[in-house]
């Protein structure tokens, strides 16, 4: 156990020098957006202060902002950041004569017009909308001259758990995919009074550890088994603190993880201990910045192992008589078994021009895996950027002889042109054989500008082929919606990837996934409750360790058998569970936002596929206005309540914030809930998967070098009838 601790420290670390030989840094990050031809310095932000509270499933972030005009007149504040995984903005309030007015969804057209027309008779304004799957947009005018404005955005998400660890990402690091936005604006990301990020765990399942990579002066604090709480704080006076503060733990490039007390440095395991720091470092920075908004803020809990596999149930249901929304999250227990077989590996490595000053490592990282491969692997390379072609002429006996022979072709590589990423995957999937697992790698730092660009040519290429898609989706800015449409096409997986995250973490996840088997063709059954709307419409498959989340509406209450089915490896797989669905319930209004989302997500992969359709986009509008939520198609504008009215423009999000509110307060006021309900008749009988130490794969310590820039990795559908 202390060598696989040691070695696990050993590879974090590596982990870091390889990210930074390949200079991955944003070229943006969330802040004011000042057009580069302006005469005047930007609007500072003086404030930020985030709260993130994680229960039943799901996460609220709220983030507040004062924005501070230091000129002699009145300016528009254009505030940028990325948009989270699966998140929607469902609340924009700005303080208007000291009092705080929240905004209602409209359609796009409709809020920019109302908007801009503020904004001319130099009203009170406020606007967020969505850029795509890139960012959020939120633009207030006017800021008056010389003084402070306030505004608060709240966004919600799912907090799922994968083999028995959370994740939360705060999105800050943007990608800058877009050049033309890039060209015209110029960000100021610098926050310069005061910082505060606060996050608060509530579980019903045990906690035993948590975990902030790389932010040394964070303070981890456990309440209770469940219970915890993360702080991290910069502000401009620390004299003005109290004086109980105490400093956190010294951070060795790693992050701090509960455990290691406030004077010692921190060498433990990753989300291992239990005894965090009391409080809060609040820190001041170099110059006139307190701190600076470039960098994702990634929170890792880990659940205590051996905890069964379960069902959770949360409904919404204030009246008895009316349709109600579930979300019910299953967690499987561990009955997928390893698989011991010798596989073809295809490198599919992105050669363009972007990947200059990268590509020696990614080489590197290929040399590596090569070389960890067994006797009875065999592998493939096929190079792309305009075009694709192959390094390899066939499949290749990984002897070490041919290993050392392809390693230098590769080193010897200079990456040039565009990336025509289409042709690379075609390439790559075109030459399966059909008798042996196979698995492919495709790498890549950029997003399609060669060739075949569009979604639906990618989900039809995938459609064809007799593979499965792993995805490990790599920064904010990536095309996510593509790659996750592409992933469940397939029947695969996908990760998301952080530059802050650890990445040695999430190679564990993946590995533990790619190396099990798989339940395939996963539908759902729902009997003895009248249930609709069902989302995901396809939920494909489930691997080792993945959660599979179901949201809907019901009618009536009562007792429900609940089926899973599947096939492994041709053989079919089936769950069952009975459970009753409450008559009335109000604590979680939430879901319902977290329904509305989900159901937009899968008829916005609909357009992506397809084309845009018009009876598709105005569902898309009608539930972005009804459940107050931003979307490509809808937009939240703040407005004086007198132009509210004026405009005929019903309150109906206020509405719902005041309820969403009162539960929130009830619920911080109690123990988090437990919200298994399949404890009568458990649906596995088996622990759920966990980490907790022993052997690490060799596979997972030789592709280190590969993720810092994977985008993909794909393997062979384990036989067709699997599926």
């Amino acid at each position: 156990m202390k060598h696989s601790k040691s070695l696990l420290k050993r590879i974090n670390s590596i982990m870091a020098m390889a990210m930074c030989m390949l200079g991955v840094q944003p070229l943006m990050a969330a802040g004011l957006l000042t057009p580069t031809n302006s005469n005047l310095p930007p609007l500072e932000i003086r404030d930020h202060e985030v709260t993130v509270t994680i229960e039943d499933g799901y996460a609220i972030t709220r983030v507040e902002q004062v924005f501070h005009n230091p000129h002699a007149q009145d300016l528009e504040a254009r505030y940028s950041f990325p948009v989270p995984e699966h998140g929607s903005v469902a609340e924009m309030t700005l303080w208007i004569d000291g009092k705080p007015v929240s905004g209602e969804v409209l359609e796009k057209k409709q809020a920019r017009q109302l908007y801009e027309q503020e904004k001319q008779a130099g009203r009170d304004a406020g606007l967020t909308e969505k850029d795509s799957y890139k960012t959020f947009e939120v633009m207030v005018s006017p800021v008056r001259a010389g003084k402070d404005t306030r505004v608060r955005i709240v966004y919600l998400q799912p907090a799922h758990i994968d083999t028995g660890i959370g994740r939360y990402v705060y999105p800050l690091e943007e990608g800058g995919v877009d050049e033309q936005k890039l060209a015209f604006w110029t960000a100021n990301d610098k926050v310069t009074n005061k910082f505060n990020f606060n996050l608060q765990i509530k579980s019903a399942y045990p906690v035993d550890a948590v975990r902030v990579p790389n932010h040394g002066n964070a303070a981890i604090k456990q309440h209770s088994a469940g219970e915890w709480n993360v702080q991290i704080g910069h502000q401009a006076n620390p004299s003005a603190l109290s004086s109980n503060a105490k400093p956190s733990t010294a951070d060795d490039g790693a992050g701090p993880a509960a455990g290691a007390s406030a004077s010692t440095t921190n060498t433990s395991h990753p989300l291992e201990g239990s005894n965090p720091p009391a409080a809060v470092n609040f820190k001041p920075q170099q110059g006139n910045a307190v701190y600076t908004l470039d960098k994702d803020l990634v929170v890792y809990w880990r659940h205590k192992p051996g905890l069964p596999g379960s069902v959770d149930l949360v409904t919404y249901k204030p009246d008895a008589s009316e349709r109600g929304t579930f979300m019910m999250v299953v967690t499987p227990g561990e009955d997928l078994k390893p698989i011991s077989k010798g596989k073809d590996w295809v490198f599919v490595l992105d050669i363009s021009g972007s990947m200059q000053g990268k590509y020696a490592t990614l080489a590197d990282g290929v040399q590596r895996a090569l070389k960890k491969m067994r006797a009875d692997d065999r592998f493939r390379i096929v190079l792309f950027n305009n075009r694709a072609t192959d390094l390899t002429p066939a499949y290749i006996n990984a002897t070490p002889d041919m290993i050392k022979q392809y390693s230098d072709k590769l080193a010897a590589i200079q990456p040039n042109s565009g990336t025509n990423l289409y042709q690379g995957l075609a390439n790559g999937i075109g030459h399966i054989d059909a008798d042996r697992t196979s698995a492919i790698v495709l790498v890549t730092d950029g997003v399609a500008n060669v060739g075949e660009t569009h979604q639906r040519k990618f989900i039809e290429l995938i459609r064809h082929k007799d593979i499965r898609l792993f995805t490990m989706i790599m920064g904010n800015s990536s095309n996510r919606p593509m790659l996750e449409a592409m992933t469940r096409e397939s029947g695969g997986f996908a990760i998301s990837i952080s530059n802050s995250d650890d990445i040695v973490g999430q190679i564990l996840k993946a590995s533990s996934k790619v190396t099990h088997e798989a339940l395939h063709g996963v539908k759902i059954e729902i009997d003895g409750v009248k249930t609709a709307d069902i989302t995901p419409h396809k939920i494909g498959s489930l691997y080792r360790g993945q959660q599979l989340v179901v949201l809907g509406h019901y009618w009536g209450d009562g007792q429900a058998t609940v089926r899973i089915n599947g096939k492994v490896s041709g053989q079919t797989k089936s769950y069952q569970t009975n459970f009753s669905f409450p008559g009335t319930s109000s604590e979680n209004p939430e879901i319902e936002r977290l329904w509305a989302y989900a159901s937009i997500e899968d008829m916005m992969e609909e357009i992506n596929n397809f084309g845009e359709k018009a009876d598709i986009k105005q569902a898309i509008v009608d539930l972005g206005v009804e459940y107050g939520l931003v979307t490509d198609y809808t937009s939240m504008i703040v407005l004086r309540d007198e132009v509210f009215t004026a405009h005929n423009i019903e309150r109906s999000n206020r509405k719902r914030l005041a309820v969403e509110q009162a539960a929130q307060q009830q619920r911080q006021a109690r123990p988090a809930t437990n919200r298994r309900v399949d404890t009568q008749q458990p649906m596995y009988s088996s622990p759920r998967p966990s980490f907790g130490g022993g052997a690490i794969d060799p596979w997972s310590l030789a592709l280190f070098g590969l993720l810092a820039a994977t985008l993909v990795i794909t393997i062979r559908k384990e036989k067709r009838n699997a599926a």
